[in-house]
């Protein structure tokens, strides 16, 4: 047995099932040795789609994800996907074969590209060590929740190596309980609160999380809502806000100002989250619940930074509360929730014509004709918060958000990674026209895995966020605006059903597709109308 071979072994026999990436000579061994061990290997057609693929696919199996990649070229080509899951803390192990010459072309500083986007270096360093190295790099993925590329240099890989024996994970971390003193100040602040919101995040997006903090929520009163991340976690709740920040509302983001406490559960309550602290009202206390140190008040000043993991820290302030109070929750309260807490509910001018769609129309359209078990993966730009607010999930799990880099380009392998993750549901990915283009290769990775997925092309034929944001200063704008294209026809080219919606009606291709076998993908060229901006566009340009 060669070492690539023993680390392809090891990785499978600690739960990694999927591996995805694009092989070249320096990790063919090691992708070869995962799936006779296993594995299902997925080939993209580019690395920084692999990369975003094995993100995705991690966020949404709940499962450590790999990427296997070529040295040099291969892993720069993965970089940005690379930052994004680091950012993002995804428990995933990039596996990149590594020149040992200084004199070769492929020859790169690996560990240097690691650190410099967030991600945890690691090496295989001998034979004799292979097993070991290789375990101890998905502890740290899977326990820590970081992003480790475990370099592979190339005279190391084919050295012959000792029989391994099984290994497996140690166990995890216990729960960090929170402090008594802390404890004791939450229970305190949550006693006293008149109009108290939760707003979960990241660290809250478990089955544990979401039942725990709604028991918690229901005994004090608190509304609950979600950073864009942990959308859908309280899809079934009365109270539920849905997402806090620049998606939000008017009726959301007026109750949020509101409050007189808010509390952030695994969420760093950043200024998108907060609207740059505007959703944080006068007078209003902050507490932040994290299990990471370094993330309590990196993002905001809060009057107490609670270090506990989020479910158990929400146990045991429900065990120390007494009787269940009304809070927030009041008939008032509930009855301004149904008429206006979701953007399907908020009364808009219909803009389409001239050949071109409003997209709030387009995307209500498809709420209501896609079927409601469908994991949703949206892509960066103007476009953007139409379909994260106007498409409902069922869940967390269904709402893969890869914008902790705010990348164009990652929606499309985003939607395929989360779709493997997730086969029973229909996937969705909704893309600008600039991210749709930048990505097209892996239109055929969709076609070749036969994903009965929808891509959605909101078509404005230009960088619609630049568009608006330099409008006014009356300066040109032919740096960000491109002829007309035909992305139907591209996606034709790749195998795809396609159709080319420009009124409401248009979307009769989209229920054939779905009444039929959908023995292909399908993608919806919307030429939607480019006149206007998003409404949460100011807010992104606010920083």
């Amino acid at each position: 047995m060669r070492v690539s071979q023993a680390v392809g072994r090891t990785l499978v026999e600690l739960g990694v099932d999927h591996v995805f990436g694009v092989v070249g000579s320096g990790n063919f061994h090691v992708t070869n040795a995962m799936v006779a061990a296993g594995a299902r290997f997925v080939a993209a057609r580019h690395e920084g789609g692999a990369a975003t693929m094995a993100d995705a696919y991690a966020r949404t199996a709940g499962a450590p994800g790999a990427l296997s990649v070529h040295q040099g070229c291969g892993l720069t080509n993965a970089m940005t996907g690379i930052a994004e899951a680091a950012k993002s803390r995804t428990p995933l192990v990039v596996l990149a074969a590594e020149a040992t010459s200084p004199a070769s072309n492929f020859a790169v500083d690996q560990d240097a590209l690691a650190r410099a986007v967030g991600a945890v270096p690691a090496r295989i360093t001998a034979p004799e060590r292979a097993v070991e190295e290789t375990a101890a790099a998905v502890t740290t993925a899977v326990h820590q929740r970081r992003t480790v590329l475990l370099n592979l240099p190339l005279d190391v890989q084919d050295l012959p190596a000792p029989p391994p024996d099984p290994v497996r994970l140690p166990a995890p971390p216990i729960p960090a309980e929170p402090a008594a003193d802390d404890l004791g100040r939450l229970v305190e602040l949550l006693r006293t609160a008149r109009r108290p919101v939760f707003v979960a995040g990241r660290g809250a997006r478990s089955a544990h999380a979401r039942a725990a903090l709604g028991a918690l929520a229901h005994r004090c009163g608190a509304l609950l809502a979600t950073s864009a991340v942990a959308k859908g976690l309280f899809h079934d709740d009365a109270w539920a806000l849905d997402v806090s920040g620049g998606f939000s509302t008017p009726v959301a983001a007026d109750l949020i100002r509101g409050a007189d406490l808010v509390v952030g559960w695994g969420c760093s309550l950043n200024m998108w989250t907060m609207r740059h602290g505007r959703l944080i009202g006068e007078g209003a206390a902050g507490v932040q619940v994290d299990d990471t140190p370094e993330a309590l008040g990196r993002q905001r000043q809060v009057d107490l930074a609670v270090l506990g993991d989020v479910p158990t820290t929400a146990d045991a302030v429900l065990a120390a509360l007494g009787a269940p109070v009304t809070g927030y929750r009041t008939p008032e309260v509930l009855a301004r929730l149904a008429t206006g807490g979701r953007w399907r509910d908020v009364p808009f001018e219909d803009r389409t014509g001239g050949g071109r769609i409003d997209p709030r129309t387009l995307t209500a359209a498809l709420d209501d004709l896609l079927p409601a078990e469908r994991v949703v993966a949206v892509d960066s730009g103007n476009f953007m918060g139409y379909p994260s607010m106007f498409l409902s999930v069922p869940d967390e799990q269904g709402f893969c958000f890869t914008q902790a880099f705010q990348s164009v380009g990652l929606g499309l392998a985003t939607a395929v990674g989360a779709a493997l993750a997730r086969p029973d549901r229909l996937p969705v990915a909704a893309l600008g026209d600039g991210g749709a283009l930048m990505a097209a290769a892996e239109l055929d990775t969709v076609r070749r895995l036969g994903l009965p997925m929808v891509v959605v092309v909101y078509n404005d034929d230009a960088y619609g966020a630049e568009v608006h944001h330099f409008a006014d200063a009356g300066e040109p704008l032919d740096t960000v605006t491109f002829p007309p294209t035909d992305i139907a026809a591209v996606g034709r080219g790749y195998g795809f059903t396609a159709v080319t919606v420009r009124d409401p009606g248009d979307l009769a291709g989209v229920r054939q597709w779905l009444d039929g076998p959908r023995a292909t993908p399908l993608l919806v060229d919307a030429k939607v109308v480019a006149d206007e901006p998003s409404w949460w566009l100011g807010e992104a340009f606010g920083h």
